[in-house]
């Protein structure tokens, strides 16, 4: 299918955390080779790798020093072709990130002082850096320079921000591209999409500037050089739905992440509310939706859905953190989003280790924390380790890089494989029966606490209020639950309607 990604699932793969092939704690390309057979029985069409460049691993592999290379941490870069082939071979597109806001200050143009290349300013005073922008990571966004200059980094001081008005940045990351698509990557995930414009005068912080759309469009011109052409995701975090919708315009991105529905609280009114204004969105612009509960970046929304308070967003993570958790209601409540989540029309992303149903590690000490967005609040942002904590494979729990919780040994994949009833199973049937499902969405009104829609001869049920519901006298598909002849709370139901 030519326009495969307008409903595929795909499956995130952090590389340092999904499977170590060399025993040496740390996952790696060998390790990926070797598991591959699981992403395929997932039922998936893709693949997404976060960065496997070389890298100093200041921000764990989104500094990047080469482009054009794998570390040796995770393997070669033959390697990773043999990779990409072997994926293809099992029916699996491969999708990586690109990230052009930033590299790492051991990418050569840094090390070398090109600085027209980077953002180096004089401060606005003796010791004082040019304005009081902050970086996302905390702190200032701007670092000196023996010489007395400041460079600007929105994220970690070892992630120069690129000076994209610099036309050799732009032609190097359209080179980029062509390297690898080159090389059979089916399309790029586009880091920080929003953040690579900048106001030259310095003045205005806004993180989404229109010129973005310039080098958005200049890169879609080259996607749509292969046959077939490529896809460009984007990271996309806007507020604003318009502004938004205009990375999706025909001439540029294909497809963005849905955040807003990452974030929302599991809660009825909002989530309906969420669907559609994306619905809307996507509309205006004739792009697809897509649909994600976890990531890399964010608390696994087994915790989430397991606390009074369900929602997500970057500024309260370290205010939730440690909260009391359910688990029990949180797994029950992800069993149900699958089911939701999988339904809607568009793509779903899947996030490695959601389909075991593995909570967030919360509990790691402060002397295995790795993430700067940890150390450089003090701790007061618990930061990302907690979900990148490395897959259980088997019961036999191996050392990692972060130390998985022995209670991870009943979650393990060998521990779900063969259980009908385990998140693992779910999830297979969830992937593989939503090719079944065609066509828009329409709502149904079974009541406000229970979100229900068809699409085509399939009507998808999920309670969210405390108290069972009726069903209707239709033949249950697949359930996150055991149901009767009513619906549980914080349980869903696919049920096959053939007088649709």
């Amino acid at each position: 299918m030519s326009e495969w990604w307008r409903t595929a699932a795909i499956y995130q793969v952090y590389p340092r955390s999904y499977a170590d092939g060399n025993g040496d704690g740390i996952g790696d390309l060998a390790g990926v080779r070797q598991r591959l057979g699981h992403i395929r029985d997932l039922g998936v069409d893709a693949i997404w790798f976060s960065p496997w460049y070389p890298s100093p691993m200041a921000d764990f592999g989104y500094d990047v020093a080469d482009h054009r290379g794998i570390d040796p941490l995770f393997g070669t870069l033959a390697e990773a072709v043999r990779l990409i082939e072997e994926a293809h071979d099992l029916g699996l597109r491969v999708i990586i990130d690109v990230i052009p806001n930033h590299c790492s200050d051991q990418h050569p143009w840094f090390v070398r002082g090109i600085r027209d290349r980077f953002w180096f300013r004089p401060g606005r005073a003796p010791g004082l850096p040019p304005n009081d922008w902050q970086s996302v990571f905390g702190g200032p966004a701007w670092t000196q320079v023996e010489d007395g200059e400041w460079y600007l980094h929105l994220f970690a001081r070892e992630q120069p921000d690129l000076n994209w008005t610099h036309p050799a940045v732009r032609a190097d990351f359209e080179d980029i591209l062509r390297f690898w698509f080159d090389r059979g990557v089916d399309g790029v995930r586009i880091d920080s999409a929003t953040m690579c414009v900048k106001d030259p005068a310095l003045v205005d912080a806004a993180p989404d500037r229109d010129e973005v759309h310039d080098i958005y469009r200049a890169w879609r011109r080259v996607a749509d050089s292969y046959d077939p052409p490529r896809v460009l995701i984007g990271e996309v975090w806007l507020p604003d739905p318009a502004r938004f919708a205009a990375y999706l315009r025909p001439d540029e991105m294909h497809t963005a992440f849905n955040f807003d529905f990452l974030g929302c609280p599991w809660d009825a009114k909002a989530l309906r509310r969420c669907i559609d204004d994306t619905l809307a969105a996507h509309e205006v612009v004739g792009a697809p939706s897509t649909w994600v509960l976890s990531n890399h970046d964010v608390t696994r929304h087994v915790t989430r859905f397991g606390r009074a308070d369900t929602a997500f967003d970057f500024a309260s993570r370290g205010a939730r953190h440690g909260m009391p958790v359910d688990l029990a209601l949180g797994t029950r409540r992800a069993r149900a989003a699958i089911l939701l989540t999988a339904a809607l029309p568009g793509s779903v992303y899947v996030y490695q280790g959601e389909e075991l149903g593995l909570p967030e590690v919360e509990d790691l000490p402060s002397s295995v924390r790795q993430d700067p967005m940890h150390t450089r609040s003090a701790g007061a942002d618990p930061g990302r380790d907690g979900c990148r904590v490395p897959l259980p494979w088997s019961s036999d729990l191996e050392p990692s890089w972060l130390p998985q919780p022995s209670s991870w040994a009943a979650l393990s994949v060998a521990a779900q494989e063969a259980d009908p009833a385990s998140m693992l199973s779910l999830y297979r049937s969830a992937l593989r029966l939503r090719r079944c499902l065609d066509g828009p969405m329409t709502w149904l009104d079974l009541g406000d606490e229970v979100l229900a829609f068809r699409r085509g001869t399939v009507v998808c049920m999920i309670n969210i209020s405390p108290r069972d519901v009726p069903l209707p006298s239709s033949t249950p598909l697949l359930t996150s639950e055991p149901i009767g002849a009513f619906l549980p709370p914080d349980t869903g139901v696919w049920l096959l309607d053939s007088g649709a």
